[in-house]
């Protein structure tokens, strides 16, 4: 039963839901605990806040529902709760268990509690694969409370009498993550219903982004800004933060301090030409008598300069990616293989090991698995490695991701993972060799799939002061058209532009990465080429930011990956060299040797001495800057 209704002289009773079981998760009495109770939307003194209240607490009698952790160990069976909706507690890459809600959080019971709306930062639905009933409500303070299960459903119900209050924004890289904004923050336009939180919408361009934010080709873009302005919020900030003399909202200088203002773009030398080299052709010759690489530097110039030949890639990955030490022997290595074998294999059985029964108590797990079992299935299925049913690259693929999860429980399987290991399975073709050579790879970017995508919005930064050093006429066109936050290229940067190119060229693209030269971002510089490439497209049209992020988007499979390479390391050599060129910008490509001048005083604070890029102050010029900074440049590599 719903009741709304409104009080005058007391606590104002907005909304209200039977019905609502609360799971406390309650480890460690070895039983998961099931609550009857209420949920409810209260004003208090003007300030509503979202509550829970067991039945007890209405003068009703209504026990605990147990449902048994071990076979044989006490609890009480809910013989009408199906344990296939057990809630999903699993959050895009971190566990988060056994935490008690705290801070604005009101506990008014046991397991009762009170949260302002104000206070509301989050909430998670279930995996499409448990229904669509269970909820999972955290604070701003990063505290997930106890899930909730609406067992008569009434979830759309709530969320409809939650739009009163407060403005829910979907997450761009988590599907059944919404984040919560206040009315006035200019989140989000659209309503409850465009949004179709709980609804199949299969056709509508929302619906889709939601299910798969890496692969989706979009045909319109009404709808999907605010999946990427959100990834850009810091958290308890606005989304998009107005200047009261732009009544068109878009950001000022003043709210926006990540970015430095740097006006040098004519000030760089010319751009140097660059040539490609051919791919490395032999290995054997590299070796000395002992099956040691004798000039490891020498090999990552020459992947640099031309990539490798196909038939010497198993081996020569397995070295970039971390499987095998430059200076090990070939006797050494025989070892290595041995060992890394039996450690895979020991991770592997132990998920394979888990009973169903098991699992079904295991939200983590078997949530993990449910996204590996999706995601595995669409993955470069054109690819006849991974083609047709019954196909054994497809088991290997699920099999390498589920062991990855043991091995790195805390950041689990997270969607896109599964385009970071089909190439590399597809070159060693073995299940171990790949999984390594994975660990290895999710060393350099297992920060972009991390809950907080600090790494993400700090690359985006990044971007965007490399391409204002670049080119300040086309940043001042995509700052016009709201578009200066670059949020556009987050699938390049994500997972190292997979989607950008074909399957042979990504090939080529990560093992040139791998080398990490000439710099390690030079990922950011490849995002700079492909945007310079596109700047008579861009610059003159009546391109808004929809129209942007569309042309964006179906540049996919059209670039020419040696054009974007040459033009990368040319945009390289060009700021490298540049005498005048901001401290911040040398920072980025990593050419930045701090004076003594420089050294953090005991009293400055650390976190912005670590911080990459800072406001510059009014009517102070980057080369100006620059040149009292007292940074020295390190000249740039040569190569081959």
């Amino acid at each position: 039963m719903i009741r709304m209704e409104a009080k005058a002289d007391s606590p104002k009773l907005v909304f209200e839901k039977e019905g609502v079981y609360l799971h406390t998760n309650a480890t460690r009495s070895n039983q998961d605990t099931t609550l009857p109770g209420f949920i409810r939307i209260v004003e208090r003194g003007g300030e509503p806040a979202l509550e829970w209240s067991p039945l007890e607490d209405q003068g009703r009698s209504a026990p605990a529902v147990f449902y048994t952790k071990k076979d044989g160990e006490g609890g009480q069976e809910d013989t009408n709760f199906d344990p296939g909706y057990e809630p999903d507690w699993a959050v895009i890459s971190t566990v988060k268990r056994d935490r008690e809600p705290v801070g604005p959080v009101r506990e008014t019971g046991q397991w009762s509690f009170s949260l302002p709306l104000s206070e509301l930062y989050s909430l998670r639905r279930a995996r499409f694969s448990l229904g669509r009933n269970f909820l999972v409500l955290t604070s701003r303070g990063g505290h997930p409370l106890p899930p909730l299960h609406f067992h008569r459903g009434g979830t759309r119900d709530l969320l409809r009498a939650l739009q009163r209050y407060i403005i829910l924004s979907p997450s761009p890289v988590d599907g059944r993550l919404y984040l919560a904004y206040p009315h006035d923050s200019g989140a989000l336009s659209q309503s409850f219903d465009e949004l179709q939180l709980f609804d199949d919408g299969g056709a509508d361009l929302v619906s889709r982004f939601i299910q798969d934010p890496y692969a989706t080709t979009f045909g319109g873009f009404s709808k999907v800004t605010n999946f990427f302005r959100g990834a850009l919020r810091p958290p308890g900030g606005p989304l998009h933060p107005r200047d009261p003399q732009d009544p068109h909202g878009h950001p000022s200088t003043d709210d926006e301090p990540g970015f430095e203002l740097i006006t040098c773009g004519a000030e760089l030398g010319p751009r140097p030409e660059v040539r490609r080299g051919l791919p490395l052709d032999k290995w054997e010759e590299l070796l000395d008598s002992d099956g040691r690489v004798q000039d490891p530097q020498r090999i990552k110039d020459l992947v640099f300069r031309g990539g490798i030949l196909p038939s010497l890639r198993k081996e020569v990955w397995k070295f970039l990616l971390g499987f095998y030490p430059w200076n090990s022997t070939a006797l050494e290595r025989e070892d290595i293989l041995r060992k890394k074998t039996d450690e895979y294999f020991r991770m592997k059985v132990q998920w394979k090991s888990v009973s169903e029964e098991q699992e079904m108590r295991n939200s983590l797990l078997r949530g993990y698995r449910s996204l590996i079992e999706r995601d595995v299935n669409r993955t470069d299925r054109q690819n006849t490695f991974f083609s047709g049913n019954d196909n054994p690259g497809l088991v290997l693929l699920h099999d390498v991701l589920m062991t990855y999860c043991m091995f790195n429980f805390d950041l689990g399987y997270v969607q896109g993972m599964s385009d970071l290991l089909a190439p590399i399975l597809f070159v060693t073709q073995n299940e171990v060799e790949s999984f390594w050579c994975l660990t290895g790879f999710m060393e350099l970017v297992h920060q972009n799939f991390e809950e907080s995508q600090e790494a993400m919005k700090q690359q985006l930064l990044q971007l965007s002061l490399l391409l204002r050093a670049l080119d300040p006429e086309l940043c001042d066109y995509l700052d016009s058209q709201d578009s200066g936050s670059l949020c556009f290229c987050f699938r390049w940067l994500l997972i190292w532009f997979k989607r950008e190119f074909s399957f042979e060229d990504i090939l080529t693209l990560w093992e040139v990465m791998w080398t990490r030269l000439p710099c390690e971002n030079f990922h950011l510089l490849m995002a700079c080429s492909i945007l310079e490439s596109q700047r008579g497209e861009l610059i003159g049209s009546d391109h808004d930011f929809n129209t942007i992020l569309k042309h964006i988007n179906e540049l996919n499979m059209r670039l020419d990956l040696q054009a974007v390479l040459t033009g990368s390391e040319a945009i390289y050599l060009q700021l490298s060299s540049c005498k005048e060129l901001p401290g911040k910008v040398k920072q980025v490509l990593g050419v930045y040797v701090p004076s003594s001048s420089e050294e953090p005083s005991p009293d400055s604070d650390p976190t912005e001495t670590q911080h990459l890029l800072c406001q510059s102050q009014p009517g102070t010029s980057a080369a100006s800057q620059s040149r009292s900074g007292g940074a020295a440049v390190r000249p740039p590599p040569t190569y081959p």
